[in-house]
């Protein structure tokens, strides 16, 4: 892992429009994504061949709108990034946001430029930022990857 991690300011959302989840018909990992201007959200999985597209409608507090929600809400999807972490949960949306999580767990030096209060950085849970769990969430991280 390398020492110095540079916060690119990224917030979820940059995450949120291809996410790996669990594939609702034979469990192995799936790909949904979603096209906020086309209104369309699509899941398709490369092991069975499952593949559906469904509208962007999603509703949320008792209305129903067009909301920008992660890919996989579309479908009520389970994220294939997942885990239990003591008395919370780990997760990534995707290989990119797992690669993001890594590098920045890793790093001994964590530099943080033009801070906005809503970056996906530090909006994360206390548990990512404590150095005591470090190593267990690196070694979660290589699990998930291997998953």
């Amino acid at each position: 892992m390398s020492q110095r991690f540079q916060d690119q300011n990224f917030r979820l959302t940059h995450f949120q429009e291809e996410v790996a989840v669990v594939c609702p018909k034979c469990n192995k990992k799936a790909r949904a994504t979603v096209d906020y201007e086309e209104k369309k959200a699509k899941l398709t999985c490369s092991y069975c061949g499952f593949h559906e597209i469904k509208d962007s409608l999603l509703t949320y507090l008792g209305y129903t709108a067009h909301y920008k929600a992660e890919a996989g809400a579309y479908f009520d999807a389970a994220l294939w990034y997942y885990a239990p972490f003591k008395n919370d949960v780990f997760f990534a949306y995707n290989e990119a946001h797992l690669l993001y999580l890594e590098q920045y767990i890793g790093a001994k030096l964590r530099e943080h430029k033009d801070r906005t209060h809503f970056t996906l950085l530090e909006k994360l849970p206390k548990f990512y930022h404590e150095a005591k769990n470090r190593a267990a969430l690196l070694k979660l991280i290589q699990k998930l990857k291997k998953k």
